[in-house]
């Protein structure tokens, strides 16, 4: 009898955690194989852009000199074709992994963010918990 007098204090004290919701589900945004194409689009948009840099007069002004005419043309394409001559296929190639990569990500993404958001609901309340142990920095010392 003594026990069940101990004990039902502590039932009623966990019902606040039992009573919390569920973390919340992956964004269907993340779900959608469409993301992943969109995603992979950007990718080699953004990269053909950064290819078609011109460098040519960065390279001179960093030496202290004004550009020639040929390095007011090149471009980050051009000096990537100077050290490796089957650059375009060599990335092209690396493009064409792009999209499965990022496939693969989302899928260990939509995997593991349920369990992400629980692990920082948890850290959250933590550190709430933690908060409201500190000590009051107005109360006055003895």
């Amino acid at each position: 009898m003594r026990k069940s007098l101990i004990l039902l204090p502590l039932l009623f004290t966990a019902a606040p955690a039992m009573a919390q919701t569920a973390p919340p589900s992956v964004p269907p945004e993340l779900q959608d194989p469409r993301v992943a194409d969109r995603i992979a689009d950007a990718v080699q948009g953004v990269s053909q852009a950064m290819l078609s840099m011109k460098v040519g007069a960065v390279q001179a002004a960093i030496e202290g000199r004004e550009p020639t005419a040929a390095e007011k043309k090149m471009t980050v394409r051009d000096l990537g074709r100077r050290d490796d001559p089957d650059f375009d296929r060599n990335f092209h190639e690396r493009m064409a992994q792009v999209r499965p990569t990022i496939e693969r990500g989302m899928k260990t993404l939509n995997t593991a963010l349920p369990a992400m958001m629980k692990a920082l609901g948890e850290a959250s309340e933590a550190i709430d918990r933690a908060a409201a142990n500190m000590p009051d920095p107005t109360y006055p010392k003895r």
